[in-house]
């Protein structure tokens, strides 16, 4: 697999995987409450990794790697099932981090 893949492929790539199903995606409130619980496994494994609750040893081996993957999926879905182009999106949200916070935080070049 190409792991230097554009965000307009990545969301073909789920678009093509999604279309060869007759159910299609799923309604904006079902990914969301998936999406929720992608964010929970998420949180689950930082608190495994760097917080104070340590896993079970009964527990699943997941990866931050793949449970990342898991919310980008249903992310690339949402957006899909809406018609919104995730890399525009990305372009307003870096253009508005960029002139709304470009003082917020000491640059690198800054510090003496």
């Amino acid at each position: 697999m190409n792991s230097e893949k554009t965000m307009k492929q990545l969301q073909q790539d789920v678009d093509t995987y999604i279309g060869q199903f007759e159910e299609g995606y799923f309604q904006p409130m079902e990914m969301m409450a998936r999406m929720t619980e992608e964010l929970g496994e998420l949180s689950r494994e930082v608190m495994h990794q760097y917080g104070p609750k340590k896993k079970k040893s009964s527990e699943a081996a997941n990866s931050m790697e793949e449970e990342m993957g898991d919310v980008l999926f249903v992310l690339i879905c949402m957006a899909n099932s809406m018609d919104i182009d995730l890399a525009k999106a990305h372009d307003r949200v870096m253009e508005k981090f960029s002139s709304r916070d470009k003082d917020r935080w000491t640059r690198k070049d800054e510090v003496k």
